[in-house]
């Protein structure tokens, strides 16, 4: 029996640690495709960032509502003036001593009777205030009658729709991207799964071959053909186990979930679910979330046009004010003393008279811009059509080249079977083996080629018409 000493005992301990930290930070996820959409659409960083860009749009609303409410600003004000300001004002004192000078005809030291100064009086400098002064007040303004914001309150429901629909247009971007590369996943799995059948018909034919070999019956450049074609399927088999890692770890990215995760996929390929999907559908162009938004790009358009028109309307506002103040020569505020009270409520009517013709452009760009949403509306609709003809036609298409590939494919492996049934009988040869093996694979690569082309053009076309699931 052996014994464990201290230091081995605490590098157990931190092996154990670690791994059982790993062990709860990696997850495994078992998802269907449509699972695997729901989770992207709620977590994938695209769509994150657009509900961030819905609440933002919220907070612009709020601060578009708060120009229809009341403004209330308070203030003070503090200043110390070192050198109290200085004004000159005409000399009205002087006037009115020489006046009584003259009235009662007094004479100057030479005897002359005083008169008014042939240059005039002048000026005399006057300073006015005091060291400190001290004002502090409340402000309101509030808008009576604005055309332009009260169509902007209006046009708010409609902003935040365009920006939710901008979040549903990424989500739905997103939840199409997921299912291409799930079930194309899916294909790789299976394209595996024939690989492995593959090698183990090859593994019990080198198995065959040599046998056959060491009694005489076969060369050793049989041998090694057999060995070569086995080669050659376990590289294919290695490709194509990169290729299936690799496109997990884009699904997980494109999910945004952590590389260290495990993801295993529950669907299964179906061919009746594909042959199930009805092709007659009629396009219904509100169904796609795409045209949605440019209807509402449209009433938006309408709005901006009126917001223009409504500016040539007179805007009428109240407004108030609330203020003390004082003035000292020391710094005594606090104590007695006199505070003045100033206060005053307006209304201001503005009445635009003449913009030159700035209102006029603004109306007739607005009108223009309205005119490119409709063009848009009308594109897409032609987009549409196209996107749901391609792919009824590639669904049609794929479904019967998938029909002819799958009887390919069973002719093949039937052609395989009975060749190498042959050869061990000794009535055939190793050519005939890779013959047959090769169009085997080329038939299984042609079969699951159309049926991954039938489900991207289902995908494609049930995104046309607006119900990806």
């Amino acid at each position: 029996m052996f014994k464990i000493n201290n230091s081995k005992k605490v590098l157990l301990l931190i092996f154990l640690h670690f791994h059982l930290v790993n062990s709860f930070a990696q997850k495994t996820y078992e998802f269907s495709a449509k699972q695997t959409a729901e989770y992207a659409m709620k977590n994938a960083i695209e769509v994150k960032n657009a509900l961030i860009d819905i609440q933002i749009q919220k907070q612009s609303n709020r601060e578009l509502t708060s120009v229809a409410l009341p403004q209330i600003n308070a203030s003070t004000t503090g200043t110390r003036y070192f050198d109290i300001p200085t004004t000159t004002l005409p000399d009205f004192i002087s006037p009115a001593v020489y006046s009584v000078l003259i009235d009662n005809n007094v004479k100057d030291g030479n005897g002359v009777p005083i008169r008014f100064p042939s240059g005039g009086f002048g000026s005399v400098p006057a300073k006015f205030g005091t060291e400190w002064n001290v004002s502090g007040g409340v402000d309101f303004s509030q808008i009576i009658f604005d055309g332009q914001v009260f169509v902007g309150l209006k046009a708010r429901s409609a902003i935040l729709l365009y920006t939710t629909q901008t979040a549903e247009i990424t989500k739905e971007n997103i939840k199409n991207n997921v299912y291409k590369l799930y079930y194309q996943l899916l294909v790789g799995e299976k394209q595996s799964t024939s690989i492995d059948a593959n090698i183990e018909r090859f593994e019990k034919l080198l198995h065959d071959t040599k046998e056959i070999y060491k009694n005489g019956f076969a060369e050793k450049l049989d041998v090694e053909k057999v060995e070569v074609q086995l080669n050659n399927l376990n590289t294919e088999k290695e490709k194509i186990k990169d290729r299936l890692f690799t496109g997990n770890a884009a699904l997980k990215f494109l999910m945004n979930l952590s590389q260290k995760d495990t993801l295993k996929l529950t669907d299964s390929l179906s061919v009746e679910k594909i042959e199930s999907l009805s092709l007659n559908d009629s396009v219904d162009y509100k169904n796609r979330i795409e045209y949605q938004q440019l209807t509402t790009a449209l009433k938006l358009s309408e709005f901006n046009i009126k917001r223009y028109q409504l500016s040539k309307l007179p805007t009428i506002a109240a407004f108030g004010t609330y203020s003390k103040n004082a003035q000292r020569n020391e710094f005594n505020f606090f104590e007695k003393g006199d505070w003045f009270t100033t206060s005053l409520i307006g209304v201001k009517l503005s009445v635009p008279l003449f913009d030159g013709f700035a209102r006029t452009a603004r109306v007739q760009k607005a009108k223009y811009e309205m005119e490119k949403v409709k063009n848009g509306m009308s594109r897409l609709q032609e987009g549409i059509d196209l996107e749901v003809g391609n792919a009824r036609v590639k669904i049609i298409s794929a479904l019967k080249t998938l029909e002819v590939q799958e009887q390919n494919t069973a002719l093949a492996e039937k052609v395989f079977n009975m060749t190498k049934m042959k050869y061990d009988q000794g009535l055939g040869s190793n050519q005939e083996i890779y013959t047959a093996q090769t169009e085997l694979k080329v038939a299984q690569n042609n079969y699951y080629g159309a049926m991954y082309d039938a489900i991207i053009a289902k995908i494609d076309f049930l995104k046309a018409i607006g119900q990806l699931p």
